[in-house]
């Protein structure tokens, strides 16, 4: 298996597969292949390529070649009717690799098209968005001359986002991941608690969804979210404020400076263990605590992240930096 992560998370990254049973093989930048360990719902890693098989080749041709040897030979018995993911990826920290696979990408289609123009057509380079496995051809460049190729990945749901030019914070992109990660969003009508909201980047998120947003915190809230109608914008500490009795939001967000486990246990769990919201989208900062250990911490069965919720996912997104992400919805 060959997953990849964020660069500079690999670490991280070996250590939650050795706890799956994974023992790494090789790693580079922004990833690790292992023997043995588990693919899905995993924390650090964006996707897994399972049963990849390396691919060499001294030229473009060559490797493009390689490629379609690959291909055609894992493509025996199976018949293509609908788009499929064709995708070339790349090791970070190597300059010029991208465009390496670039060209090893151009000179393949053709190739296959040759072959197979039906199934050429039909080939999408992008992974769909979503959790989980998904089948076509994904192709990995470690290094200019090697390159690791499966027909399926497992994805985590981490994905680039784009920006919104009113988005008050770059923080905006990580709830528009989660989004994706959780599998579905704040509607038109539903209403959302922002612990820590300020400058409102999350805010902004739901409110431009039709969302109404209670967002608290004593610091100001910046442009898209500043004065937004759907925003009431209250000068409260987040760890001092309640819904009112019998009141069950649709959405809580918090994404705090704060100590991790302070956080969790004081802040976040008593809205889990009483039911004061429907759904959650949370970020912990591990950069002064072991990363990994919160992790196991946060997913015992004892946790209220897991006592007390539904279809719990932990991600270390795109976007997050010494951190990572915790979605899901409370259990009724």
């Amino acid at each position: 298996m060959l997953c990849r992560c964020q660069p500079g998370f690999e670490d991280l990254l070996v250590e939650e597969l050795a706890a799956t049973g994974g023992r790494e093989q090789a790693r580079g930048g922004g990833w690790v292949r292992v023997e043995g360990g588990a693919p899905d719902d995993l924390c650090f890693a964006h996707a897994a390529w399972l049963e990849p098989v390396r691919v060499a080749g001294g030229s473009v041709n060559q490797l493009a070649g390689a490629v379609l040897d690959y291909f055609l030979g894992a493509l025996q018995g199976e018949r293509i009717d609908a788009a499929w993911p064709c995708v070339f990826a790349t090791a970070s920290g190597l300059d010029g690799l991208g465009r390496r696979a670039a060209a090893v990408e151009k000179a393949f289609l053709p190739l296959l098209k040759k072959r197979l123009g039906r199934v050429a057509r039909l080939a999408e380079p992008d992974v769909p968005a979503g959790v989980g496995p998904v089948r076509g051809l994904f192709v990995f460049f470690t290094d200019f001359g090697e390159a690791w190729v499966a027909r399926e990945i497992v994805r985590g749901g981490q994905r680039r986002m784009a920006d919104d030019s009113q988005a008050p914070s770059r923080s905006y992109l990580k709830v528009e991941e989660a989004y994706g990660v959780l599998g579905y969003e704040p509607a038109r009508g539903e209403t959302v608690v922002d612990l820590g909201a300020a400058p409102g980047g999350w805010s902004y998120s739901a409110a431009k969804r039709g969302a109404r947003v209670i967002a608290i915190d004593n610091g100001p809230m910046k442009g898209g979210a500043l004065d937004h109608p759907l925003i009431d914008h209250r000068r409260e500490d987040a760890f001092g404020y309640r819904p009112a009795a019998g009141e069950v939001v649709d959405w809580l967000f918090c994404d705090l400076v704060e100590e991790p486990h302070h956080v969790a246990r004081n802040l976040i769990a008593p809205w889990l263990v009483n039911g004061w919201c429907r759904n959650f989208v949370v970020i912990l900062k591990f950069g002064r605590v072991n990363p990994v250990a919160l992790l196991r911490e946060m997913t015992k069965a004892d946790s209220p992240f897991v006592a007390h919720t539904t279809g719990l996912r932990v991600r270390h997104l795109w976007h997050d930096r010494e951190e990572f992400t915790l979605v899901g919805s409370v259990a009724k």
